[in-house]
């Protein structure tokens, strides 16, 4: 049995690091890789790119959240990160669409919420049962003990450690120029991260919705399809973009 120390203000101090972290992550990635996609991104959009985002992540965050706790035996309000990003996506994209604006616009964001997601993580392991966010028993070897005596799964440590393989193939990504990184990010990292989290979300004694299905099941499928269709828009828009740049013999025979 492995025994966890745990704190409910534990919490509290993992979220500080965790954000303000990703927040300086977000500035050396701006400067190393994604300086000119940002600012092409932003010759774009305006002011109402950040409220649209706002107002869509923090009703997100609490319906979601709460939605779920309150259908549980002691019921509560709580907030979400997987319910910020559906909401703060669906404010975005309702902005994009009234602007006109196409493609990801959500790249430098990537790294910050990725390291935020592994640092949080632990923030809600280490504030144990009172966190809402512990897994079902087990007899696996690496089962922890929360305070309560029953071995159970360590289902934050399992997203921290999903989150921190992606962002190493993220970073790997950009160190290599790749399309998918510099490009599609966004959209790689939120199908990424509702694969991840719907696999994780079985082993959580949440209140289930539909058969062993709980409401973050509905939400990360919605990023999955997100994260995947426009990542094949985006795919088709690139190759037509480089149709339409395919050099035209001119009198001198060079490209024009």
């Amino acid at each position: 049995m492995i025994h966890v120390p745990t704190a409910p203000w534990a919490h509290l101090p993992f979220d500080l690091i965790a954000w303000s972290s990703g927040v300086a992550f977000s500035v050396v990635l701006y400067r190393w890789r994604l300086r000119e996609a940002t600012r092409r991104v932003a010759a774009k959009l305006d002011a109402g790119y950040f409220v649209a985002l706002g107002l869509g992540a923090a009703p997100g965050a609490w319906l979601a959240g709460s939605f779920n706790t309150l259908r549980e035996h002691a019921p509560a309000l709580s907030h979400s990160v997987a319910g910020a990003l559906v909401g703060a996506i669906v404010g975005v994209e309702i902005y994009k669409a009234l602007r006109g604006v196409t493609g990801s616009t959500g790249g430098v964001f990537v790294g910050s919420f990725s390291l935020g997601v592994v640092i949080g993580r632990l923030g809600c392991f280490f504030a144990g049962l009172p966190d809402d966010t512990y897994g079902t028993p087990t007899r696996l070897p690496w089962g922890v003990d929360l305070g309560d005596g029953v071995l159970r799964h360590p289902v934050q440590l399992y997203e921290s450690a999903s989150m921190a393989l992606f962002l190493a193939a993220y970073l790997l990504g950009l160190q290599r120029r790749q399309a998918w990184a510099m490009r599609r990010g966004f959209y790689v990292m939120c199908a990424w991260y509702g694969l991840q989290r719907s696999v994780w979300e079985f082993l959580k004694p949440y209140p289930r919705l539909i058969g062993p299905f709980n409401v973050f099941h509905g939400l990360c499928l919605g990023l999955v399809i997100y994260g995947w269709v426009y990542d094949r828009a985006d795919r088709r828009r690139e190759r037509r973009a480089q149709e339409r740049a395919v050099p035209v013999p001119g009198a001198d025979y060079e490209p024009v």
